[in-house]
């Protein structure tokens, strides 16, 4: 599964830009500002959701301007080639087709497995539930992605039963269909997470890395019953205006295994440390359970990592054979990838040598 081709028109800092690949690891170098990231964010669009910053449509486009923007990818996938296309126009959703024809973005999942490390995953483990639900969320689509089209059905229902709640609406048939739909999303989310991270967690036991290992674990995900659970609780979900029960108040929680300590008691190193590890052993799984590595974006990668980790990191790459993409703001910081990469530099005002 690589990424051959990538053309980017009025995306972000980048009128224009026409990328030819060839499967080896990509690194980008260059000041800040040159659009090193926008790169990476427009491949993290080829799979569903908004993206590696989580922007609207509407923030992607080149400004000034009011062209809309447009991101074309050629791709080979299990030696078949594919083209990908999205695209939105000035005040419009986005778009997606797949070799010509329109499709869904979940449809991108099920062609494309993209993970990302990005910096403001740095603080992961010491932030608001919430980031670490998206994350968990963004691993679990990798090996199943119909899990997006569960987490959509489930925020949709509860979305429907918080307007019921707020509006003090008391009128139980309203909420039994809203609550079975949740119960019934709510079970193949939870299912789907504890799943990915069994999957996650025997690839971490299994490998000979540098990075250290992460026990993972969801708290906080609900009554076994969520149909019956919502249902009792209606009156104080009222009271609050919106559920306080369900997958979507899951957490997240890592302990650094070797020291049976939380991740949010790591040094800032450990706990970037970690997150690779996380990220590594969901590609090792992936590329074992479908026998193709994912791509991996890892954006201003070499943060907090000292020169034995980053040659370490780039070893573990290269030896799944995963292209990765990776952004830095010299070359040296790749100088250990040599020939086995491909390296592009980026300079002020978009031009990429």
């Amino acid at each position: 599964m690589v990424l051959t081709r990538l053309t980017l028109m009025q995306f972000r800092s980048h009128p224009h830009l026409d990328l030819r690949l060839d499967g080896r690891p990509v690194a980008f170098h260059g000041p800040n500002g040159a659009g090193k990231t926008n790169i990476l964010e427009a491949v993290s669009l080829l799979s569903p959701g908004r993206g590696l910053r989580r922007a609207g449509a509407d923030e992607l486009a080149l400004r000034p301007g009011d062209l809309g923007w447009k991101i074309r990818a050629e791709i080979e996938a299990g030696g078949v080639g594919h083209e990908i296309e999205t695209l939105a126009a000035p005040g419009a959703a986005r778009e997606v087709a797949i070799d010509g024809k329109p499709a869904p973005q979940v449809a991108l999942g099920r062609l494309l497995r993209v993970l990302w490390l990005v910096p403001a995953m740095d603080r992961l483990w010491i932030e608001a539930p919430e980031g670490r639900r998206r994350f968990l969320d963004r691993l679990t689509m990798a090996f199943q992605p119909g899990h997006a089209d569960e987490v959509l059905a489930y925020e949709k229902a509860m979305r429907e039963r918080n307007r019921l709640l707020k509006d003090m609406v008391r009128d139980a048939v309203w909420y039994g269909a809203l609550e079975a739909q949740m119960a019934a999303s709510g079970a193949a989310i939870s299912a789907a997470r504890a799943a990915a991270l069994a999957r996650i967690g025997a690839a971490q036991e299994g490998a000979e890395t540098a990075f250290p290992v992460a026990d993972l674990a969801i708290e906080g995900a609900g009554a076994d019953d969520l149909a019956a659970a919502l249902a009792e609780g209606r009156a104080r979900d009222m009271a609050a205006g919106r559920a306080l029960e369900g997958p979507h108040r899951a957490d997240l929680i890592a302990r650094y295994a070797a020291k049976g300590t939380p991740a949010a008691q790591a040094s800032t190193g450990e706990q970037k440390a970690l997150l690779i590890s996380v990220i590594l052993a969901n590609a090792r799984a992936l590329a074992e359970d479908t026998g193709t590595p994912p791509i991996v974006l890892l954006d201003e990668v070499a943060a907090h990592l000292d020169a034995g980790r980053r040659a370490a990191l780039y070893d573990e790459i290269c030896a799944l054979g995963c292209q990765a993409f990776m952004t830095g703001t010299g070359a040296e910081l790749f100088d250990t990838l040599g020939a086995r990469a491909q390296t592009f530099e980026l300079h002020e005002g978009g031009e990429v040598t």
